[in-house]
């Protein structure tokens, strides 16, 4: 039997003692909605399992959204990424990977792409060296000096920009990361 993986990536817990959601307690969610080889990475709300079927990431993420608000008490905005996917996402990187450090390079998971119109009052020129780039329901950014000193970070995270979708940003090494988990 051919198990397909899968990551979850979970918005916001576990910051500034805000919306606390325990790994265990998350694998033990996962493992009880079926899922199998549930591991978790880092405490920022990573996780990857595996699925004997064949299922629709939204239909995963809207499953798993209502698993955490039933055992926590509080909602929490889930993206589930396919390992096709993070492998394509890895592979369309337009910035030169093996030449940054992971905290310079980050990738914001979109539930859809946002219209490219939202992005026209960026001016991009304006915050180099800082650049961004639009891929397949991601958003590449190059931050030389890390996402917490990022203005373009703060730029296009207005709601003029992601108004509507569920987006969560992840640094370069946890995309790495999870691209190998979900290749196991």
């Amino acid at each position: 039997m051919t198990t397909r993986k899968y990551a979850a990536l979970l918005r916001g817990i576990n910051v500034g003692g805000n919306k606390k959601v325990p790994m265990a307690e998350l694998r033990q969610v996962l493992h009880d909605l079926g899922h199998q080889d549930v591991q978790t990475y880092l405490q920022s709300g990573n996780a990857v399992f595996g699925s004997a079927t064949e299922r629709a990431p939204d239909a995963l993420a809207r499953e798993l959204e209502a698993a955490i608000e039933a055992h926590f008490g509080f909602r929490v905005a889930c993206l589930v990424l396919d390992a096709a996917y993070l492998r394509a996402v890895a592979d369309a990187c337009p910035f030169p990977v093996a030449e940054l450090e992971g905290r310079q390079l980050h990738a914001t998971f979109c539930s859809e792409l946002p219209d490219p119109s939202r992005f026209a009052a960026i001016d991009g020129p304006s915050y180099l060296p800082e650049e961004y780039r639009l891929g397949d329901r991601v958003v590449y950014l190059y931050a030389p000096e890390g996402l917490g000193r990022s203005k373009l970070a703060e730029a296009l995270a207005k709601p003029a920009v992601v108004k509507g979708i569920d987006v969560t940003t992840r640094n370069w090494n946890t995309v790495a990361k999870l691209v190998e988990l979900t290749s196991n």
